[in-house]
């Protein structure tokens, strides 16, 4: 079985082909590596091996074991990645350092009040509904601009924009699409592209790509 660090270093060399293809600075683009579902004992040969930006789906999962992780590695950024419950905002806001699903109208209204309370403004993408499933999260492209003037209503910091393209689609034009509406909003942040992809978001603008099967394997 290949190492933590040579899976680590892999996927590193792709992003960086991928950015030099693109004609980018590998600087450009940040690895978050997808720890959903893994314990802390896969974790740490990741933190080990010089990895700092992790992401994770669920509130409740994070808090079971990040915690104590960042008592040895207090400089990790930790992502949410999934979908968040409006009544998990407070604690999501206490716990991350960026939140990549902000999705809809009562959404913003909780995280503004979270970071009201608590004094943290984290920093936010809005993720948008890029292939039209109404079966994932995601604002409608139509709802994009309303829900994105609330949210800088609200003083929620906005980075970009985020995307799960469909499965068993060609991704590359769900990319673009992507890439063009944060463009168009003013945005620089394009959260987009995972282990079978993400080169391909390199291309068409990705800044964040969130890589958990090519760093830890399958789950189980």
């Amino acid at each position: 079985m290949e190492s933590a660090a040579t899976r680590l270093d892999e996927v590193r060399e792709r992003i960086a082909h991928a950015c030099t293809v693109a004609g980018r600075e590998v600087d450009e683009v940040t690895l978050v590596a997808v720890s959903k579902t893994h314990p802390a004992e896969a974790i740490e040969p990741l933190l080990q091996a010089g990895q700092r930006v992790f992401g994770e789906n669920r509130v409740q999962e994070a808090q079971g074991k990040w915690p104590t992780l960042r008592e040895r590695w207090p400089e990790v950024g930790l992502h949410l990645v999934g979908t968040l419950q409006s009544n998990k905002a407070e604690d999501a806001v206490a716990l991350f350092d960026c939140i990549h699903s902000l999705d809809r109208p009562s959404l913003v209204a909780a995280l503004a009040r979270a970071m009201d309370k608590t004094g943290r403004r984290v920093p936010c993408f809005v993720q948008v509904d890029i292939g039209e499933e109404p079966q994932k999260g995601g604002c409608a492209i139509g709802d994009l601009a309303a829900l994105l003037a609330q949210a800088r209503d609200a003083q929620i910091p906005l980075v970009g924009l985020m995307c799960v393209p469909p499965l068993g689609i060609e991704p590359a034009p769900f990319f673009a699409l992507l890439d063009k509406l944060a463009g168009d909003h003013g945005l620089a942040g394009r959260s987009m592209g995972m282990s079978g992809d993400f080169e391909t978001a390199i291309m068409l603008g990705a800044t964040h790509v969130r890589v958990g099967t090519a760093l830890f394997g399958a789950r189980t």
